[in-house]
């Protein structure tokens, strides 16, 4: 398998995502937020290539200001109305990073022997057959110039900055370590450092990873490379809603958003949905009184849903989003057997699954899976309401 970790990421945030962006191979429209971080991205380049002196800081802004304009044409704004003021905005955002990275981030200072080099990195399975290619680009790659120890800087554009210690399990920075280091088998896993770089708060935060963490890197990918071969195969690729839903190019083809944008038509089964959507709020309030009628309704919701293959419906009162839950059981009888070997029977009486699965992740690996086996796992369907606001 071929993938990247932009790929394996998109996965983890939203499956869905996934497969209309890696499987079905559907070009989203392009969002003012991802041609931002790209053509600032471009700008930090040309700022470190010397040529053969490196760019001032007028001219990498000039840089800038050419590319935004040559594409935010091409951009797709939410709002067209308030594309010019959306415009200028976040121009004057890029330009305010450019110059206040620049003051602090003299060219001359650094020693890149690579800007945006593109990678690829072979791991094995566990079956020591299934070979997988992890591909992708570093921003920059920095050699100090008084030893032999490398640093891999990684430009964010995003507001939000992470702590120091969330640097140790970045399956990003840790993919690109492993590419290095698979570059260059001579050097140690200690004389490769890797950092992120926040444009919006000027700040670095570094991590000098340890010998496992290149180890610990492959474990999780072939995990992930586990999940999306499962998911391809049951055609299994649900839909995450969240906050990160604003800025998706594929909202309109969405299970979870593409009701919003069909066209209405007043058709006996459209309207029957819409009523029964207005209903659905109506009749939560007094649940227990009209219980037998909010069944009634939920039936020609989830009906309306199935027809329609999406997983989420909008009316007038707000919106009803379909959720697939688990419930976990375990055979007692079983599990008592398996924990009183160990003298921790004690621990989850009287017994219940949640202390069984709090439990588990203490437990050595081969008892957990011998607990694993006594998992009985229930499907079922939660319709959640969201009101809209006032």
């Amino acid at each position: 398998m071929r993938t990247s970790y932009s790929a394996l990421e998109t996965f983890g945030i939203c499956p869905q995502k996934y497969k209309f962006q890696e499987i079905d191979k559907i070009r989203a429209p392009k969002r003012i937020e991802a041609v931002f971080g790209t053509i600032v991205h471009s700008a930090l380049k040309y700022m470190f290539e010397r040529n053969p002196l490196f760019p001032t800081e007028d001219e990498v802004v000039n840089f800038f200001s050419e590319r935004f304009n040559e594409k935010s044409d091409a951009v797709e704004w939410p709002d067209a109305s308030k594309k010019e003021r959306a415009e200028k905005l976040y121009y004057d955002e890029g330009v305010k990073l450019i110059r206040n990275f620049y003051a602090k981030n003299k060219p001359w200072d650094f020693n890149p022997v690579e800007l945006e080099g593109r990678f690829q990195v072979e791991i094995t399975g566990d079956n020591a057959i299934e070979t997988h290619t992890i591909a992708g680009i570093i921003d920059r790659l920095d050699k100090d110039p008084t030893g032999d120890s490398y640093e891999i800087i990684d430009y964010k554009t995003g507001k939000k900055m992470p702590s120091q210690e969330s640097l140790e399990n970045n399956l990003q920075l840790a993919l690109y370590h492993l590419a290095i280091l698979k570059r260059w088998p001579h050097l140690k896993a200690g004389q490769v450092k890797t950092s992120l770089y926040f444009l919006k708060h000027n700040e670095k935060i570094t991590a000098v990873p340890n010998e496992h963490r290149a180890e610990n890197a492959i474990k999780i990918i072939l995990a992930k490379i586990a999940e999306i071969k499962k998911a391809a195969e049951t055609g299994d690729f649900p839909p995450v809603p969240s906050a990160l839903c604003d800025w998706c190019g594929f909202r309109k083809i969405c299970p979870m958003w593409k009701h919003i944008y069909e066209e209405k038509s007043e058709t006996p089964d459209e309207s029957a949905a819409s009523n029964a959507i207005k209903e659905y709020f109506e009749i939560k309030e007094t649940e227990e009184k009209n219980d037998r009628r909010l069944k009634e309704i939920r039936g020609i919701i989830l009906a309306y849903m199935d027809s329609k293959k999406i997983g989420r419906v909008f009316g007038s009162g707000g919106y009803i989003t379909k959720m697939i839950q688990e419930r976990v059981s375990f055979d007692m009888e079983k599990v008592k057997s398996v924990l009183e070997s160990l003298g921790r029977w004690a621990e989850v009486l009287s017994p219940d699954s949640k202390k069984i699965e709090r439990l588990m992740e203490t437990l050595p690996e081969e008892t957990r899976e011998k607990l694993e086996e006594t998992e009985k796992k229930k499907s079922f369907i939660v319709l959640k309401q969201t009101k809209k606001e006032e």
